[in-house]
């Protein structure tokens, strides 16, 4: 199987993972970890171009599980978190990470952010090597084994 068809295919997975879960990921630690992720994976090369952007919206228009919340809240979220990572990465990324710690204390919603940072990864069919480190970064932040999401 083509490395492009196992990044479709995992992030299809993960997406139906997300799906069934959907009830129980309304918390706000989830909203403020899952956008401070998406953030992270537009911006993991060091520049965020506007297709980018573009994914992301699209997903928070159109993700089931996010359309528990407002969407202009979350498009806030993660144009804040964008704002910290693009004004100095390294900096930014300490405090993105902390944002995605909130997801820590439930293992459903730490799971799902970083199956979101997967979603958002592949979009575009090709999960690169700087979002591929900035999620398993993510994981060992949540205290996630970066080999359970093939990471």
């Amino acid at each position: 199987m083509a490395l492009w068809d196992r990044i479709k295919e995992s992030a299809s997975t993960m997406q139906t993972q997300l799906m069934s879960k959907k009830n129980d990921l309304k918390s706000g630690a989830f909203r403020d970890a899952s956008m401070a992720m998406c953030a992270l994976v537009a911006a993991a090369d060091g520049s965020v171009d506007p297709s980018e952007r573009q994914r992301v919206a699209q997903l928070i228009a159109t993700n089931e599980v996010l359309q528990n919340f407002p969407a202009d809240d979350l498009h806030r979220r993660f144009e804040q978190n964008l704002d910290r990572l693009t004004a100095d990465f390294a900096f930014g990324k300490v405090s993105v990470l902390q944002e995605i710690a909130k997801a820590k204390k439930k293992p459903a919603e730490a799971r799902a952010v970083i199956q979101i940072g997967i979603v958002i990864g592949g979009a575009d069919g090709y999960f690169d090597t700087h979002e591929q480190a900035v999620v398993r970064e993510a994981c060992f932040t949540l205290d996630l084994p970066p080999h359970e999401f093939d990471l």
